[in-house]
């Protein structure tokens, strides 16, 4: 355990962080779940609906430093890539 008042600090700051950060990734991989569920389903407005919603979170973790911002622009990209694969006139 830390000695100084403030590194404890620090430590408290860190586990809610950690904690935001775990439940932000959770929420991110069901609803990226969620979009490829609708996709493999065949009905492009849930679908579509689905990934956009996904992107925003995506990139929302991605500007917040949860996930790498690089990361964040290759998970959307694959994801519209896969919507647009099964639908290609939509």
């Amino acid at each position: 355990m830390a000695n100084l008042k403030s590194s404890k600090k620090d430590i408290i700051r860190s586990r809610k962080r950690r904690l935001r950060n775990l439940d932000t990734r959770s929420r991110l991989k069901t609803v990226v779940r969620k979009a490829r569920t609708a996709i493999a389903a065949g009905d492009p407005a849930v679908a579509s609906e689905m990934v956009r919603e996904a992107g925003w979170l995506l990139d929302r973790a991605g500007s917040k430093g949860v996930i790498h911002k690089r990361q964040a622009g290759r998970r959307k990209s694959r994801l519209a890539r896969r919507y647009a694969r099964t639908f290609p006139s939509a």
